[in-house]
């Protein structure tokens, strides 16, 4: 009898599944009942799913496309609830989306819900968002659209309202061992004393009291967000099958959430250790056997050398793609400095590493900007951490003399100087403040200086994901202020509902919003026409020989393609190789060439072009 499609791809995976399993857990009954729920979920899958994973397993390069755009939004926010995203999606479509990253949306509570990370319930959607049907049906929407679907899966803990953490609550023992539970201090306080904390002004410490139970559980995030045990194999193994669970409703894409704190070990900090590696791995291998279609995408805000490992090895793979986090914040750093040697050493150190390491590239996210630059790198330039980080803070919520951002901090904090940015891409890059004082000069500026940083997120080596809003150049949200609910957090200045009347513009020449969204359109329809764009080219950044001009080059095959990004609000130089270079960005497709080995061209201000080197048939 032949073996159906999960047996054989059991027994390609089975045995490295069970030797990191038996390894890290060591119970034959926790596999066993491991390998019933993986079974249990291939059988739920539906023939379409199947037909997805089957087409995957034919065209695993498909997310090396330059095809590829993603954008992420919040449901309630964009649309009302799933059923409007569902209406909305032709829009999402005039945009060039094909990838949509729907912010948290399973059931939490209302008031603790840390933005939808807090879960009471895997299986169950928001109430006010819709139900799992819904949910179902807007991913069958999206794949006949050729959308794909991503879902953030919260990973390191629970609310406090989940069943698990009720019955813990109660006195049940099983369910107090999914958790961190003990009768007193003692641990804790040795815990304290390697274990950094999270969120030390809003919700300082790792551990809660929990009066009506007399008992101390761990919390690294918020007081109402129990950390899950995963050296309990029963969590690993029914987290991984809610996991599957949102797979079988058809979300393509999986993003783990806080990914790199899942394994806690006394005397360490608890971050990145190496239980993490395998849990990941495995989780990718139960992928791999029921829903090969599915893709891992990990959150692991951390420095580079810790983000790397998350992809695992070409022959091991953990994660499929990873947030590109160092380079978003080198971005907003370089648009204040004006110097682009971080950048660009950063680029180099990324082209570096090897093939597997698939980024998804943003300017904006749902999240704040934490500077986790290379401080060891820019204090050869004179540039320490404290006050290098006040600057940038300084620089992006308009406190510097002649900065025309308006951003807010989150987290400040004077003991510890580490406030992070919040604010949308508009508003950071100074559209809100020309538009407050009505200043031409300046709103030309921001415009230019909003359409150039979108320009090289594009040009970058990986997918690039839109945040919702920023295509059509929507500014700061401080309604936020007068929300007793959301006050507390400035996040949600970015988090915004998205204005359909302001999007109503897009088309209405002489708007901010139709330079915009006209703008950033043309740059995705210029690169989604060129394989020079792939994810899987190659790609050097270049010395343009003014630090003010990031360059990049890019080929793939035959075709070689020289970006140039000026980070300055005045005109400068780019110098790079000399040829017959064709401009990608201008309508007819204007040639420039120079003299000797080096050309020169110059750019406006916040200025950028696309120039596609010619072929010997061309000229």
């Amino acid at each position: 009898m032949a073996k159906n499609a999960f047996e054989t791809r059991l027994e390609k995976y089975g045995d490295e599944l069970e030797e990191l399993y038996m390894g890290l857990y060591d119970d034959e009954n926790a596999y066993e009942y491991f390998l019933s729920l993986l079974r249990k979920a291939y059988r739920e899958r539906k023939q379409s799913l199947r037909r997805r994973d089957a087409a995957s397993i034919e065209d695993p390069d498909r997310k090396l496309s330059q095809k590829m755009l993603g954008m992420m939004l919040y449901t309630e926010n964009f649309a009302g609830n799933l059923n409007g995203v569902g209406e909305k999606l032709p829009y999402l479509k005039e945009c060039g989306v094909n990838y949509l990253h729907l912010m948290p949306l399973l059931d939490s509570p209302e008031g603790k819900s840390d933005g939808g990370y807090a879960v009471s319930d895997f299986r169950k959607v928001r109430p006010d968002l819709g139900t799992m049907e819904d949910l179902e049906k807007l991913t069958g929407d999206c794949h006949r659209r050729g959308i794909m679907v991503c879902l953030d899966f919260v990973m390191n803990h629970t609310s406090e309202e989940h069943e698990w953490a009720k019955a813990a609550r109660s006195g049940d023992q099983g369910a107090m061992d999914r958790y961190f539970f003990y009768d007193n201090w003692d641990i804790p306080n040795q815990y304290e004393k390697t274990l950094p904390e999270v969120f030390p002004e809003t919700a300082p410490g790792n551990y809660t009291y929990l009066e009506d139970c007399g008992k101390i559980v761990m919390t690294s995030f918020y007081p109402f967000q129990w950390d899950l045990n995963y050296a309990n194999p029963m969590v690993f193994n029914d987290m991984t099958d809610n996991l599957l669970y949102l797979a079988n409703r058809g979300v393509d894409i999986v993003r783990l959430d806080a990914v790199p704190y899942i394994w806690k070990s006394l005397g360490t900090n608890c971050r990145n250790l190496p239980e993490v590696h395998t849990l990941v791995r495995m989780m990718n291998l139960a992928c791999r056997i029921v829903c090969p279609g599915v893709m891992l995408l990990g959150e692991v805000v951390m420095e580079p050398k810790e983000v790397v490992p998350y992809f695992g090895t070409p022959e091991k793979p953990e994660c499929d793609m990873l947030y590109n986090v160092t380079t978003m914040c080198t971005i907003w750093h370089t648009l204040a400095t004006r110097d682009v040697k971080l950048l660009r050493h950063q680029l180099e150190q990324i082209e570096l590493l090897p093939d597997n390491c698939l980024f998804q590239n943003y300017i904006r996210c749902h999240d704040d900007i934490g500077w986790g630059l290379d401080y060891n790198y820019l204090g050869w330039f004179g540039m320490q951490e404290a006050p290098h980080k006040k600057y940038l803070n300084d620089w992006f919520t308009g406190r510097w003399p002649g900065s025309p951002a308006r951003g807010e901090l989150y987290n400040d904090s004077e003991v510890l100087r580490d406030a992070r940015l919040c604010g949308t891409a508009a508003s950071l890059c100074g559209i809100e403040s020309a538009l407050y004082e009505r200043n031409e000069d300046s709103l030309k500026r921001g415009i230019a200086a909003d359409l150039m940083l979108h320009a090289l997120m594009l040009t970058l080596k990986g997918i690039p994901v839109l945040y919702s809003g920023d295509e059509i150049g929507m500014l700061n949200d401080y309604s936020y202020h007068e929300d007793p609910k959301k006050a507390a957090d400035s996040r949600y200045i970015h988090r915004g509902k998205f204005d359909w009347e302001l999007a109503e513009q897009r088309h209405n020449r002489g708007s901010v919003t139709a330079a915009v969204f006209e703008g950033i359109g043309d740059l995705v329809s210029v690169r989604k026409s060129s394989e020079v764009f792939r994810s899987d080219s190659d790609m050097a950044p270049v010395n343009t020989g003014d630090d003010r001009v990031l360059g990049i080059r890019r080929k793939y095959g035959d075709k070689t393609l020289m970006a140039v990004f000026n980070f300055a609000p005045e005109y400068a130089r780019a110098e790079f190789e000399n040829g017959e270079w064709r401009d990608m960005l201008d309508p007819e497709g204007k040639t420039i060439s120079g003299e000797g080995s080096r050309m020169e061209y110059w750019l406006e201000p916040y200025g950028y072009r696309w120039f596609i080197k010619k072929q010997k048939q061309e000229r």
